[in-house]
């Protein structure tokens, strides 16, 4: 059986436990777009009365704000556990996975999957008003969709790898979720702005070493303003790839230093 396929079979069998709740998945959905749409409002009512952010408008500020919600989306829908792997580390729930006869990591991201549905309907109608605002503008052509959509897939590479390497440093330290805290949350409420709001140490961190910056700001220069050329796409989902491939690997390095802890 292809891991495809395996993968498939075990999100279904988790969506049909998940469904046996079913207000309770339509709450927690509504509430998490809720807050989402505040943070948003926020941004735009403060746009709507000085008008930019460092030259940046609403809708190019809307659009980098959709592809990051998107793109997280993804990634936590398809992996969520990987982002709560500390409960399972604390608890020995690990040691439950590994006498699974399938890898570990599959059955790590199957487990209490979550369709993240108002995040996903948020991000896409956000990403809908900025492109109509900026073909409007003439600041965008048709060619721009299909590309938005590479950058939304590969930009959830790369929050997925951000995320497996962060769950990765917890076979040594163990208490990970305030690490988690800086390299995903922290990391990612900061992408949804222009990077040029930030001082230049942090820019480069977040270029970098926290490479959330490849999933929406790169790209974007290119699709939104037509900088450096159609090289930056080619480059950030190169990288995506490559920085799949090293996590990957780091992954069952640390898999071979798990300790079983727990009752």
């Amino acid at each position: 059986m292809s891991m495809l396929k395996l993968y498939g079979i075990l999100i279904r069998a988790s969506i049909r436990s998940r469904m046996q709740y079913k207000f309770n998945f339509i709450f927690s959905s509504l509430m998490a777009a809720f807050i989402n749409v505040v943070e948003f409002l926020l941004v735009a009512i403060l746009l709507d009365k000085f008008g930019n952010i460092k030259g940046w408008s609403l809708y190019e500020v809307g659009y980098l704000y959709s592809v990051l919600i998107l793109s997280k989306s993804i990634y936590r829908s398809l992996a969520s556990d990987v982002h709560h792997i500390e409960r399972y580390l604390v608890s020995g729930e690990m040691d439950q996975l590994l006498i699974r006869p399938i890898p570990i990591l599959l059955a790590l991201m199957t487990q209490n999957f979550t369709i993240l549905l108002g995040e996903f309907l948020q991000g896409i109608i956000i990403l809908v008003i900025s492109m109509q605002g900026l073909f409007a503008a003439g600041q965008i052509t048709v060619a721009s969709i299909p590309l938005t959509v590479l950058i939304i897939l590969s930009g959830a590479v790369v929050l997925f790898t951000i995320g497996l390497v962060s769950a990765t440093m917890g076979f040594w330290i163990t208490r990970v979720r305030d690490l988690q805290n800086i390299t995903e949350d922290a990391s990612h409420a900061a992408a949804r702005y222009p990077l040029l709001i930030y001082p230049k140490w942090l820019q480069l961190l977040l270029v970098s070493i926290l490479p959330v910056g490849l999933v929406n700001y790169i790209p974007s220069l290119y699709i939104l303003r037509g900088q450096y050329g159609l090289w930056v796409l080619v480059l950030t989902t190169a990288l995506a790839a490559f920085a799949l491939w090293l996590g990957l690997r780091f992954w069952r390095m640390g898999l071979s230093k798990y300790q079983s802890t727990g009752n």
